[in-house]
């Protein structure tokens, strides 16, 4: 059952280089007034809500006030400047992919409050639909969680949790916020939200409006480097609701429904649509002081449409439906031990005119357990096993995990576990049947097995007054992975490429990230994270290295945030320099792909640092004004690729943010 979440002031971190900056008084002062956010209560990595300090699984917690001082628009934009060994780029058409330290696309599960997505864009979920205006935290775990989650979870998991009103419970009638935010291509952001809160009710309800310009961008002389001179923007608009209804301390019942329409013009007559419908109904039950059930539905339509303007139509051609039902059961056996017992059914309906037959259907169920148990003071142990199966083909898999926790002293705690993730084949991937732009065929397998990856990871974490440092190191490898092989012509195709889905051999990947922090009360506080990111490049079963469909992952990623806080009577200024710097990498791709007979070359793809310069100013308890300078050092590709950053140079940005209620 997930408990309202607790949170504490911050103590962070990274006192050594700043220090001689603070005069005694000062720094006696913070060594014993701040404090961490230990005390955040996650879900993600377990199932069952843990202190962050004391979860057996390295989660990192991305809070609002996070997102708050960011002013970031999506996941995309968040997850960039919070990350390291975090790159979106581009697939084919310009939809986003996202890489996570090595995985990408089906291998990081997204999900919304627990629930996974339906739909997806060149095989990512479509992060435009990721709006940050209503969002209370977000969990990222990294490494195998299918133990958890099943499918799709080898490379980790991002929970998003939205609001729903109860840190104004019982406090607060209501409360109203409206907000703006103006920048370069006639980019515009529009959002509102009202919480309304009674004795044992309350709704919160959010629009949210986005849109960009089309922007042409130079590109280099020649027709390698030419990837795209067009940037194209899109407009999105999004509703969404939830209603909470506790009758009683025991029992609490959620209901949630949501609107998302996103447009985007590549060709004037031809504006592509994209749309999603979701709604589902929660209920917990506190059954006694020892037992809880969670029990829930979810429904999630994601749409793709062409529309046709002169003849008024609009011809869909895509559409992903998820009916899922969940229910988890918890007992405590005593403060020491918990045993977690759940059960999920999904219905997967897909329907895409490049798919054999237009149509295609799978049930997919599964049974998981997990047991907690606190050995001792310093030891805490969490293992679950899961059995999945899906309707399609018959296939199930079996999936475990094992997790520890030791706090070896006050202020040192290590933690190390094993997981098993894996990644069933999609019905896409089974029985697509699609021309890519005339260079190839792609043509689905339906006698494809499960990738499956072992992961193994250790880190460490360090906390004393002002600092906290972390550390972690993991390995993973993969069999059986998913991919696209090397193309090839068959013998009466007249000539015509086809490109396969297929099971590869000998892949892994293997890194570590470090982190430090620190946070004064003289308002000054700073974080820089690194990591480091090796991929083994993946292999056919003849022993052919296969092309990446997307650019691997940069082996070199850092990102930096410096920030000063002061609060007088009746105003508070915020002052952030936040940036990141990606290391080059190489990748295997065609020298031609109209023409493969002409092999494969190694392209080497620049390294490149983005900066972002952001003031916050607070003006009484209601008003806040955001500026900032994004791409702060004016950086411009020398040519765009699919993960280039696709910035034209230094773009000036303003928003402001109306808490209306406290006008009152």
């Amino acid at each position: 059952m997930t408990r309202p979440t607790h949170t504490f002031p911050l103590r962070s971190l990274f006192l050594g280089l700043l220090l001689p900056l603070l005069t005694p008084a000062a720094a006696q002062l913070a060594e014993t007034d701040t404090t961490f956010h230990l005390n955040e209560v996650v879900v993600t990595g377990t199932h069952t809500p843990k202190l962050l300090g004391d979860a057996p699984i390295q989660t990192r917690v991305i809070t609002s006030r996070d997102i708050e001082r960011t002013d970031a628009t999506d996941v995309e934009e968040l997850l960039q400047q919070e990350l390291p060994g975090v790159e979106f780029s581009y697939a084919m058409n310009q939809q986003k992919h996202m890489n996570l330290s090595g995985f990408g696309g089906q291998g990081v599960l997204i999900l919304v409050d627990g629930e996974r997505l339906a739909g997806e864009t060149m095989d990512d979920v479509d992060f435009t639909r990721l709006n940050l205006a209503n969002v209370q935290r977000i969990e990222i775990v990294r490494g195998a969680a299918s133990a958890l989650y099943g499918s799709n979870a080898g490379g980790g998991v991002v929970n998003i949790i939205t609001k729903d009103g109860s840190s104004l419970w019982q406090t607060q009638p209501w409360a109203l916020n409206v907000n703006a935010r103006l920048a370069r291509h006639d980019e515009q952001r529009y959002g509102a939200s009202l919480d309304l809160n009674g004795r044992h009710v309350s709704n919160t309800l959010y629009l949210n409006y986005h849109g960009t310009d089309n922007y042409d961008v130079k590109n280099g002389p020649s027709p390698q480097t030419r990837v795209f001179t067009t940037v194209y923007g899109d407009k999105t608009s999004q509703v969404r609701d939830k209603f909470t209804w506790r009758p009683t301390d025991a029992l609490k019942l959620t209901a949630h429904a949501g609107y998302f329409f996103r447009t985007l013009t590549r060709t004037p007559d031809t504006p592509e649509r994209y749309r999603d419908f979701t709604g589902g109904l929660r209920g917990t039950w506190q059954m006694s002081s020892a037992d809880d059930l969670d029990l829930s539905y979810n429904f999630d339509q994601y749409d793709k449409s062409d529309y046709q303007k002169a003849v008024h139509l609009d011809i869909r051609d895509y559409s992903n439906v998820h009916n899922s039902l969940r229910a988890v059961y918890n007992h405590r056996f005593d403060r020491d031990m918990t045993l977690t017992l759940g059960a999920d059914y999904l219905h997967d309906y897909l329907y895409n005119t490049n798919l054999t037959d237009h149509s295609r259907e799978q049930d997919t169920f599964d049974a998981f357990a997990q047991l907690d148990w606190s050995l001792s003071d310093r030891w805490e142990v969490v293992g679950a096993l899961r059995y999945d199966y899906f309707s399609d083909g018959h296939d199930s898999h079996l999936t475990p995990k094992l997790s520890a926790r030791y706090k070896a002293r006050r202020h040192l705690t290590l933690r190390m576990g094993y997981g098993m993730g894996f990644r069933a084949p999609t019905l896409k991937e089974k029985y697509y049947d699609f021309d890519m732009a005339g260079i190839w065929i792609v043509q689905g397998n339906d006698q494809l097995k499960a990738e499956v990856s072992h992961n193994l990871n250790a880190s460490m974490e360090w906390k004393k007054k002002h600092w906290c440092l972390t550390a972690t190191a993991y390995y993973n490898t993969v069999d059986h992975k998913l991919a696209t092989g090397v193309p090839f012509y068959k013998p009466d195709s007249d000539r015509q490429l086809y490109l396969n889905y297929l099971n590869l051999d000998d892949y892994s990947v293997y890194g570590a990230e470090a982190t430090a922090q620190a946070r004064w009360t003289n308002g000054l506080s700073f974080r820089l994270s690194y990591a480091w990111t090796k991929e083994n490049l993946p292999k056919d079963r003849e022993g052919h290295t296969v092309n990446n469909q997307y650019i691997p992952a940069r082996p070199h990623s850092l990102t930096a945030r410096v920030e000063w806080d002061k609060q007088w009577k009746d105003y508070a200024l915020n002052i952030a320099l936040n940036g990141r710097l990606l290391s080059s990498v190489k990748n295997q791709e065609y020298a031609d792909y109209y023409d493969i007979s002409k092999g494969m070359q190694e392209v080497d793809y620049p390294a490149y640092t983005l900066w972002r310069l952001s003031t916050a100013h607070r003006i009484g308890k209601a008003v806040k004004l955001t500026l900032a300078v994004d791409n702060l050092f004016n950086y411009r590709p020398r040519y765009y690729y699919l993960n280039a950053p696709v910035t034209d140079g230094i773009n000036l940005q303003a928003g402001i943010s109306v808490d209306v209620d406290r006008l009152f």
